[in-house]
């Protein structure tokens, strides 16, 4: 751990214990919902619920206490699926609830540490830096030109420069450093602090339904009014046929429970909370579980260079010094480091006094190594002026005991050249330097001194005359696996656009080293900002590379992208790059090298840093969305048959009216329930998903022509039904055999119906061998259930069935089989188009 710096020491091990005994932790703590009374609460408000208990109500009072028992037998299963699939959605939300808590800097045993920010305690000293959110309330003891964005209290969106001696000294938790650097003292934690003293406003916040989700609230909801109307009529035909009230309404509502597909919200909710639990295993954390149905459709993936294409290890390649106007090979530093001495210590000196940055870090390393004597601690920093400009540049000032005083800038070559005295030789030289090394890949940063004397410094940085003394060369290089990342977004129909902050030259070097295509064409941020809108759009279509980019330019090319109805995925790591990544619909930010207003602008943290991973991330967002799809087609077509054979033989006045009771539709939904939320949740992907072109974010499996397809899917085994029912009258068989021969029929059509719905293109010849050991054992119990109804006589007599011959179980085997095997030649013809 790094040695504490400005000579605090900070709290000791036994004095952080006492705090914490006598103060508490710094947990904010507001009144939490019941999660497990919640899902109870919300169990007993489902129409499916209510309709087994007046059911099972209706039983009881007739007399029929078996079935009576069975109804409420099967609402206390419901209730214990309904429990243990929300369970698995709570308890994978808050796993990555627990990830996603931010971590910060303080300062104790005289070392700087990270911790988590619950373990803060008052008298801690809390190290607030460029881009961190304030993690509790504190006085400032130390700042250098240190500004903080109070938006979350005060609704300002402006920068406040705070330091010792402001009038407001204290900075408080939840707000963010825009520049510089803070130690504060903590004076309030948890509830105590301003944010948690206001707090109660937090409670109230409700994440908003996504467009999928009210969908699929809208299509549920539509069918419960359907149902409602189907229950009244047939309620009325069957009381019109029996004059028994309590029968007939028992009738509807075995017709209202097949028409209720209360498990499409389960499914949803179900696949996307385990969708976000699986990215997290991947190391991929998805804040909101919207953003999981939106991975699939991203059109255009904005990435930024260092770090992400690059491994964001910056060693020093080549330094140019103005003086001598001469080139220095990485190789040839070490020999020559008196001549570029001067060079070296003004680097240090323009960055920050505790580096982060891999740049600044690689800088402040070669300063050790160049200098007889280390005079850092001799100095100290008087006045700041931050990254900023176009192209940017920083400025620190710094002065010792006897007012000795140190002028250092570093920052792009053009920022530097801008505002120094170098003469036109000197220029010409710098240049032809700068090229050699862009050429080659390498990142640059121009370095300058200026001489000021007293201390009324210019308001801005570019006021000074700096003398330019050289330029020092990074080389930060590629990635091992971008490479093939970037053919893995091609294959996937997904284009990659590069938006740096560096130069045109070393992003296309490093740019054709990787295979990023269209690395012939750049535009600059300067450029970009001078476009008309229509003009931007067509620019940001057709160029992927921007260089010398700024945030207002980011977030133009954002908002372009997006008006051409591209889904954009954007990396992001910085505090400039927050309103960007807050635009995209895929905001990404890095887990290493991000800040945390970076974080909290994203809807994803890449924790490794790793681009591949996104990668993954659209795969695992594009198999959610199919699986969820083929579980919802997979309702639907089960669903149809159910009414149908209800409702049919009922209106159109058949030998059996009524072939079906509530106890035999709850027994079909409790099978159907678990196939769709855990077979198709658990599918595999399939092989030909990312060579596929993103589908378009609007399109939902709502559309006419899937919706087509399970319509069909379920007339079909509608008519294969009801061809039993026929054969089984024609044959003189009574209603138990003949509810028997329709109920098994259902049931294999169902296996079969499951095992097809597998996929929408391959044969069930591919996909029996997809890895999914959950189908077989789905399908052996649905067996064996069906089966024991069968021919285990308590169970055959409750349900009213008969065991019906080994002829006649195969008739039910063959024509279920049939209704649904159909569906193998639409693919085949698919294929072979």
């Amino acid at each position: 751990m790094p040695t504490a710096p400005f000579n605090i020491k900070g709290l000791s091990d036994l004095e952080v214990l006492s705090a914490r005994k006598q103060f508490g932790n710094n947990q904010l703590s507001f009144k939490k919902n019941n999660g497990f009374l919640d899902a109870v609460k919300s169990i007993f408000k489902e129409p499916m619920v209510i309709l087994l208990l007046v059911a099972a109500s209706i039983y009881f009072i007739t007399g029929n206490v078996g079935d009576g028992l069975f109804l409420a037998g099967a609402i206390l299963l419901v209730a214990a699926i309904s429990l243990y699939q929300d369970a698995r959605s709570r308890q994978a939300l808050q796993k990555l609830e627990e990830f996603t808590q931010p971590f910060c800097k303080v300062i104790r045993n005289n070392e700087i540490m990270s911790i988590h920010v619950d373990e803060l305690v008052i008298g801690d000293y809390l190290l607030v830096e460029e881009g961190n959110s304030v993690s509790a309330d504190g006085i400032i003891v130390q700042s250098n030109d240190f500004s903080v964005n109070e938006s979350i209290l005060t609704g300002e969106t402006f920068a406040v420069n705070k330091s010792t001696n402001s009038t407001d000294n204290i900075v408080y938790r939840g707000t963010y450093a825009v520049a510089g650097l803070a130690i504060a003292q903590i004076t309030a934690i948890g509830n105590d602090s301003k944010l948690g003293r206001i707090g109660k406003s937090l409670e109230s916040i409700v994440e908003e339904k996504t467009p999928l989700e009210k969908q699929i609230n809208r299509f549920v909801r539509n069918m419960a009014i359907i149902g409602t109307i189907v229950f009244l009529v047939v309620w009325f035909i069957n009381f019109q046929q029996s004059n028994n009230i309590l029968s007939s309404l028992l009738q509807a509502l075995t017709l209202a429970m097949s028409i209720l597909p209360e498990e499409i919200p389960v499914a949803f909710t179900t696949f996307m909370a385990l969708g976000a639990w699986r990215l997290m295993k991947m190391g991929i954390v998805v804040k909101q579980m919207k953003t999981v149905e939106t991975l699939g459709s991203a059109t255009v993936i904005c990435t930024d260079k260092t770090g992400t294409l690059t491994e964001n290890k910056m060693s020093i390649a080549a330094i140019y010094n103005a003086s001598s106007q001469k080139v220095f090979l990485s190789e040839q530093i070490k020999f020559n480091q008196e001549e570029n001495q001067a060079l070296i210590h003004l680097a240090m000196w323009a960055s920050e006094p505790i580096p982060f940055d891999p740049m600044e870090l690689t800088l402040h390393q070669l300063y050790k190594e160049s200098s007889r004597s280390d005079e850092r601690h001799l100095y100290k920093m008087i006045h700041e002026y931050p990254l900023e400009g176009r192209p940017p540049m920083m400025t620190h000032i710094f002065e010792n005991e006897a007012g000795k005083k140190i002028i250092a800038a570093k920052g792009a070559p053009e920022a530097i050249l801008a505002c120094s005295n170098a003469n036109s030789e000197i220029r010409i030289a710098t240049q032809n330097a700068i090229n050699e090394f862009t050429t080659a890949g390498y990142r640059v940063l121009a370095v300058g001194e200026a001489l000021f004397s007293g201390n009324d410094f210019p308001a801005k940085q570019q006021d000074f005359i700096f003398e330019l003394k050289g330029v020092i060369a990074f080389y930060d290089p590629p990635k091992e696996n971008i490479e093939l990342v970037l053919k893995q977004f091609y294959e996937a129909g997904i284009q990659v656009k590069i938006i740096t902050g560096d130069n045109a030259a070393t992003t296309t070097t490093i740019a054709k080293k990787i295979g990023f295509k269209g690395a012939e064409k750049q535009i600059s941020g300067d450029e970009l900002m001078l476009l008309s809108e229509n003009e931007l759009k067509i620019k940001v279509a057709e160029t992927q590379i921007f260089t010398r980019m700024f945030p207002e330019a980011k977030l133009k090319i954002i908002n372009a992208l997006k008006s051409n109805n591209d889904i954009v995925a954007m990396t992001g790591d910085g505090v400039n790059d927050g309103p960007a990544l807050k635009a995209a619909h895929i905001g990404i930010a890095m887990g290493k090298k991000g800040t945390e207003i970076a974080k909290q602008a994203a809807s994803l943290i890449l924790i490794d840093d790793d681009l591949a991973k996104m990668v993954d991330a659209v795969a695992m967002g594009r198999k959610i969305y199919t699986n969820l799809k083929k579980a919802i087609q997979y309702i639907i077509s089960i669903h149809i048959p159910i009414v149908l054979t209800v409702f049919i033989p009922l209106a159109l006045g058949w030998m059996y009216p009524n072939i079906f009771t509530p106890v035999h539709v709850i027994f079909l939904e409790l099978i159907m329930g678990p196939t769709c939320s855990i077979i198709y949740e658990n599918e595999p992907m399939e092989k030909n998903m990312m060579t596929q072109s993103p589908r378009p974010f609007t399109s939902t499996f709502f559309s006419w022509k899937e919706l087509t397809t399970s319509l069909v899917q379920g007339l079909a085994i509608t008519a294969g039904t009801l061809y039993v029912y026929q054969y089984a009258v024609n044959q003189s068989l009574d209603i138990n055999t003949t509810r028997t021969m329709v109920f098994s029929t259902l049931v294999f059509a169902n296996i079969f119906l499951t095992l097809i719905n597998r996929s929408f293109y391959y044969s069930i010849i591919t996909t029996i061998s997809y890895k999914n050991n959950l189908v077989l054992g789905m399908i052996l119990i649905t067996l064996v259930l069906l089966l024991s109804l069968i021919y285990i006589n308590p169970l055959a007599v409750f349900f009213d069935f008969t065991a019906i011959s080994t002829l006649h179980l195969s008739i039910c085997l063959a024509i279920g089989s049939i209704s649904v095997l159909w569906y193998e030649l639409v693919k085949m013809i698919k294929r072979w188009k």
